[in-house]
């Protein structure tokens, strides 16, 4: 049906564009050489992400007492025996260069008096790690890094920020009548005119982030829906052990609170996790007690509160006292103290939550695909790093380190852009503007309420299935959805959310084990081997 109306279309050449405006994309971004032309879209505002909000900090070896090799094993323990040794071992031995990059950009992190009196930089604990390694901002490392990248962001000519642009998909040469497989743009959609436009580019980067808003309760912000890798899936990507989806053990418990993040860094400083009684109860599952690895600890506080059929458990550190808290977690003191809790004096109610896909888009040391000039960086690729669990403050690490990779990767071989593409415009002859949205609203709400329950913390086969077959009808009526009405942000967040939510559990369907993340009632037992679970598009088997 055509829609009577006709419309301008508007196309876009870039050298590279960039899919995401987070930490890894804004490095990326900086990383490029000045002669490339750059467009980075934005979902929303710019600073809009996971990283913005990441209040922990950047795992690294700064530390004379620290070693290189102590963090690689580190995260080889936390991530229960399926990260690949070589490419932690390129992460963790780029990371005190990463950090000196950061302090050259102007990132203010915490520092601390010596002895001596001379300054160094303040180091915290977090779980899974064997030394005081992760640098930080106070309890906002996120806002201050992704300010400060931004900052330096705006003063490039060669970089144009598209603020309130959602990705509809990739474009490849094969999907557009020629041979190969060639990444050669995308089309996105235009929030302010809801106008479909054509992006041109030598090289695109999907730093889209992760895929936790398919669950009920999560810390993540609301544009992580998983678009690069259900685009990247669609295009001809192979994706990996998206099974492993981390909850984070510690979501503050208030109705007004949406889900907000308490910092794994209370936990490092002294923080106790009890029940309603005032029992502690972590010492009871692990001899690392509240610096477990993330994994245990949430299973540990999913058992509790099914145990006793209670809301939610409670954080104390009140023992730490005022000036302690204030100095080091003022972020977290604010905003409790808005909703009426006073953590210098009271508990803090808490609840796990979704918070970070362990799994992606398949990609090497470099961030490449499986596509030709296609990358993958952060939160939405799968490097080897997390294996089946990802260590504490090790991701905005790989955000960095891999984009700095992509991009040396990318100046290294530069390549002319085939102007003469014969690449169709955005086709919308053939829909009409919907009067059923409530079938949108409907279909997220039942989403995510059945990958909460089927494909949360503790899973069995028969969730499993369940999952299947409603994601696969879900499936199905969005598929007629998109193909009959004009797209919307939702809708586009939805058709992703749904096919990643479809990977996801066809990821654990395939993991006949508990290893990390993963833990499952009918397979209880780490099986011997480890071995990633890899899907392949079913068109490029």
């Amino acid at each position: 049906m055509s829609s009577g109306v006709n419309v301008t279309q508007i196309e876009h050449q870039y050298d590279v564009l960039i899919i995401g405006s987070g930490a890894a994309g804004m490095t990326l971004a900086l990383k490029l050489g000045k002669h490339y032309r750059i467009a980075m879209l934005c979902k929303d505002d710019p600073t809009e992400g996971s990283t913005y909000y990441a209040q922990g900090g950047v795992a690294a070896v700064l530390d004379e007492y620290d070693s290189i090799q102590s963090h690689i094993e580190d995260t080889l323990g936390a991530g229960g025996g399926l990260c690949h040794r070589d490419v932690v071992e390129f992460t963790v031995q780029r990371s005190a260069q990463t950090v000196n990059w950061l302090v050259e950009l102007g990132v203010n992190f915490d520092t601390r008096t010596t002895g001596d009196g001379s300054t160094e930089f303040h180091l915290t604990m977090e779980g899974g790690h064997s030394h005081r390694r992760v640098i930080h901002a106070a309890d906002a490392t996120g806002r201050e890094i992704a300010e400060t990248l931004g900052s330096h962001l705006n003063t490039l000519d060669n970089v144009t920020i598209f603020p309130r642009y959602v990705a509809v998909d990739l474009i490849t040469r094969d999907k557009i009548g020629l041979r190969g497989k060639d990444c050669v743009g995308a089309y996105a959609l235009n929030l302010e005119s809801q106008q479909v436009e054509l992006f041109r580019a030598r090289y695109v980067a999907l730093a889209t982030g992760g895929a936790s808003k398919v669950y009920l309760y999560t810390s993540n912000p609301d544009t992580a829906s998983g678009d690069g890798i259900a685009m990247a899936w669609r295009a001809g990507c192979r994706v990996a052990n998206l099974e492993f989806n981390q909850f984070h053990p510690t979501c503050l418990y208030h109705p007004e609170a949406k889900s907000f993040l308490i910092t794994e860094a209370l936990r490092g400083e002294g923080a106790k996790l009890v029940l309603p009684n005032g029992h502690r109860f972590m010492p009871d599952f692990d001899e690392r007690a509240e610096l477990a690895p993330r994994d245990i600890v949430a299973r540990a506080i999913d058992h509790e509160m099914k145990r006793l059929g209670c809301d939610c458990v409670y954080l104390d550190i009140r023992h730490k006292g005022n000036d302690f808290i204030m100095s080091h977690f003022p972020t977290i003191h604010a905003r409790c103290l808005e909703l009426g809790i006073d953590i210098i004096k009271e508990l803090i109610p808490i609840v796990p939550a979704a918070h970070y896909t362990c799994g992606g888009i398949m990609t090497d040391t470099h961030g490449k695909t499986d596509l030709p000039h296609l990358y993958a960086i952060g939160e939405s690729s799968f490097t080897g790093l997390h294996g089946a669990n990802r260590m504490a403050s090790n991701s905005l690490l790989e955000c960095m380190v891999f984009a700095t990779a992509a991009a040396e990767h990318i100046n290294s071989h530069p390549e002319s852009l085939e102007s003469n593409l014969g690449i169709p415009f955005w086709d919308e002859t053939q829909v009409t503007n919907s009067d059923e949205d409530v079938i949108i609203s409907h279909n997220w709400e039942e989403l995510r309420r059945f990958m909460w329950d089927y494909v949360g913390i503790v899973r069995t086969d028969k969730r499993l299935q369940r999952a299947r077959r409603r994601v696969q009808l879900l499936q199905q009526e969005v598929t007629e959805y998109y193909s009959n009405y004009r797209i919307s942000s939702d809708l586009l967040e939805l058709r992703n959310l749904i096919q990643v939510a479809d990977l996801m559990i066809q990821c654990a369907i395939r993991r006949k084990e508990s290893r990390g993340l993963h833990y499952t009632l009918d397979y209880p037992e780490q099986a011997e081997q480890a071995i990633d679970t890899v899907l392949t598009p079913p068109l490029f088997g």
